[in-house]
């Protein structure tokens, strides 16, 4: 504690003052000992675009252990010098609402980085400031990017980096890291990074002023006299100093924490005042002093109108707010330009909806007729049917005389003529057009504006606006969609968007099939497509209401809009490609080897039995049944069974728009099924499988006992 004793000698208090210094030393971390970084900031401030620069394309995406959630870590390296990066979940606070942010905080907690690189927009710090302040209350080592400061300066902002470098105590770096600007200077305040060798220090006299400890020699020179300026110490300050009944109780709280900590003890008390339920747990079980600062917690509330989690951040923002008018100037009146003109035009709700519809016109052309048309037909029948199937067939022919054992390989549903021309021939085109246009979409910024057009809807069916991006995500393939339910932030929410996904959202395959059904037949595809729509809003509502839990908050950045770039298009379309091509294929695998099964066993011919009395209960034509049994196994085979009998004049008028109907609101593909399993559970997608499949049929009924007594005629 030698560095706390030379403080407080430096530190010149009145007769009648008394010093009192909270905090610890911490260990002093070598340069040549730095493993880890840690990017951290809000949602859309170019966080991956940062990590992207730091680590180039060596990136490896997977669950956090234990969760959903995914995290992204490469491989950085600075001048010979390798250490991992990080790139965490999307956070406000170090207070978790979301999964996401307790994944991120988690990994500050237990990872223990040595560097934590905070990335936030300029155009916006003030609003981001808030959590700036509370890493540096935490006495993590931080280094602050403002990023997109192009941006900002096109907006008429001019920030003075050094004045708020010298305000946190912290250093901070300008970046534009779509452009490359910033990225070298950001590397060298990486490599000749100083870490703070002390957590945050909090000198008071008895009337509670409060002491700040920069490392700039301007600061030491204010509290401590001219002879220190040369002081080589890097120290914290403590950024900001709350109501005093809070700081009392903070003081009480760190004086009964026994262990250590990776945060400062002080941001600890911070958090068991707000009542974090994971750090309260956490000291609950460990600490023997548990009951008295449970005691003060309660204590402490009964002092207060207000939450004490809106009076801190009330203070938060206040001091934010005060930096920000510090460091901050406005060169000039920023102009409406074209930009935020259609920004805000996309937002709109009635011209919203017709960019919505332009997009999606746009969309469907480059992935349902250039990706499921064009390109599925190159590769199903021109390569897959012409020539790679034909020599593969011949060779596990030679050689296999036992035909079931041939039929586990080829034929039509083998291994290798079902599960990889279906996996590389038909859906890997539609998911490559889809990756590559939402890529775009994406990189554009419409998304989120997207979702706050439809937020207000998607409300009343228990999600928010964010569950536009796996509900679009659903009409290219839905086991993919499944699992980008990960994004949302509740239990609850994750759990009616998987539902609505099996249920109402078919995807590229299937529908490409459906619309060719109904080709020339417009009145039935406006009767199908306003029974899927219905049965999306009406379920999805029911759902919400029947569901327990709290109405879904919504709370998302808004980007600028931008022209896409194409080294982010290639970069995430490959990375979501190499997802598939690993995650996928071994499903299609498995469905291919079940078919086989059912067909050695005689369980198939049992099956189409069984399920030719359900669809002849609903008007059609039991050649049908035999479509239902292998859409499940895989969708577009359901449809293409319907699309064969209706050019044999099996399938017409009112039969065929029943069949269409139940066949997309029928239990999806065995692949979505499986990860429906693997992402919500067992017993959960069991139950979505038993009621989707009898809730299907029933719909199909309805829809043609009211067309029949309609006499509708189609």
């Amino acid at each position: 504690m030698k560095i706390v004793q030379d403080l407080i000698g430096k530190f010149k208090p009145n007769k009648n003052q008394k010093v009192v210094v909270s905090g610890a030393e911490c260990p002093y971390i070598a340069l040549n000992t730095l493993n880890k970084l840690a990017i951290v900031g809000n949602p859309n401030v170019g966080k991956s675009v940062v990590f992207n620069s730091l680590t180039g394309h060596y990136a490896a995406v997977s669950n956090y252990p234990g969760t959903t959630v995914e995290v992204t870590r490469g491989a950085g390296k600075i001048t010979g010098k390798e250490f991992q990066v990080i790139d965490t979940p999307g956070m406000y606070s170090l207070m978790p609402i979301s999964e996401e942010e307790r994944v991120a905080r988690t990994i500050l907690l237990e990872e223990k980085p040595e560097i934590v690189l905070q990335v936030i927009d300029a155009k916006n710090l003030e609003r981001m400031l808030p959590f700036t302040l509370q890493l540096i209350e935490a006495g993590l080592p931080l280094i602050l990017a403002l990023n997109v400061m192009d941006e900002a300066e096109n907006l008429g902002i001019k920030i003075d980096n050094n004045l708020l470098e010298e305000k946190l105590g912290i250093p901070v770096i300008v970046t534009t890291a779509t452009k490359g600007q910033g990225i070298d200077d950001l590397k060298k305040k990486i490599l000749n990074y100083t870490p703070p060798r002390c957590s945050p220090l909090l000198i008071t006299s008895n009337t509670n002023i409060t002491v700040p400890l920069m490392d700039t020699s301007s600061n030491i020179a204010t509290y401590f006299g001219d002879e220190d300026k040369e002081n080589p110490e890097r120290l914290y300050s403590i950024p900001i100093k709350y109501d005093d009944t809070i700081e009392q109780s903070i003081k009480k709280i760190e004086s009964l924490l026994t262990d250590d900590f990776q945060i400062s003890k002080r941001s600890i008390a911070i958090l068991l005042l707000l009542e974090d339920n994971e750090i309260s747990e956490i000291l609950r079980q460990k600490n023997i002093n548990w009951l008295q600062i449970w005691k003060i917690v309660q204590e402490n509330k009964t002092q207060f109108s207000d939450s004490l989690n809106y009076v801190i951040t009330v203070q938060r923002q206040q001091h934010a707010k005060e930096i920000t008018n510090a460091v901050v100037n406005f060169t000039g009146t920023a102009k409406l330009n074209l930009k935020e003109y259609l920004s805000r035009l996309m937002m709109h709700p009635v011209y919203g909806l017709f960019i919505l519809c332009l997009v999606l016109y746009i969309f469907y052309e480059f992935v349902g007729v250039l990706g499921a048309q064009t390109l599925v037909k190159f590769l199903e029948e021109d390569l897959f049917g012409k020539q790679i199937n034909p020599v593969v067939t011949n060779f596990i022919v030679s050689i296999i005389s036992w035909t079931p054992g041939q039929n586990l390989f080829v034929h039509q549903y083998g291994i290798f003529t079902l599960a990889f021309r279906y996996a590389l021939a038909i859906v890997f085109p539609i998911v490559t057009t889809f990756f590559i246009g939402f890529s775009i979409i994406e990189d554009t910024g419409y998304l989120p504006r997207l979702a706050m057009l439809i937020d207000h809807v998607f409300k009343k069916i228990g999600l928010n606006g964010r569950a536009v991006i796996p509900m679009v995500l659903g009409f290219g393939c839905d086991t993919m969609a499944t699992m980008v339910t990960r994004i949302l932030e509740t239990k609850r929410e994750r759990i009616i968007a998987t539902f609505l996904l099996a249920l109402a959202i078919p995807c590229s395959a299937q529908l490409g099939i459906i619309l060719a059904l109904l080709t020339g037949h417009l009145k039935a595809l406006w009767i199908w497509i306003t029974v899927m729509f219905l049965n999306f809003i009406v379920i999805g509502w029911l759902t919400a209401k029947i569901m327990p839990g709290n109405k879904p908050l919504f709370y998302m950045e808004i980007p600028p809009l931008r022209l896409p770039k194409l080294y982010n298009i290639f970069t995430k379309t490959y990375t979501r490609l190499e997802w598939y091509l690993k995650e996928i294929i071994p499903l299609f695998i498995l469905a291919s080897v079940l078919i086989w099964i059912g067909q050695l066993t005689g369980v198939f011919e049992v099956l189409v039995k069984l399920f030719s009395y359900p669809v002849t209960w609903i008007g059609l034509p039991k050649e049908a049944a035999e479509s239902f049994l292998f859409g499940f196994f895989r969708r577009d085979y359901g449809a293409a069974g319907l699309y064969d009998l209706k050019k044999a004049g099996i399938l017409t008028g009112i039969p065929l728009v029943v069949s269409v109907t139940t066949l997309a609101l029928f239990v999806p593909c065995i692949a979505q099924f499986l990860i429906n399993i693997k992402e919500r559970g067992l017993k959960t997608a069991v139950a979505m499988f038993v009621f989707i499949s009898i809730y299907a049929f029933v719909i199909g009924g309805l829809v043609n006992l009211i067309l029949t007594t309609l006499r509708i005629s189609l």
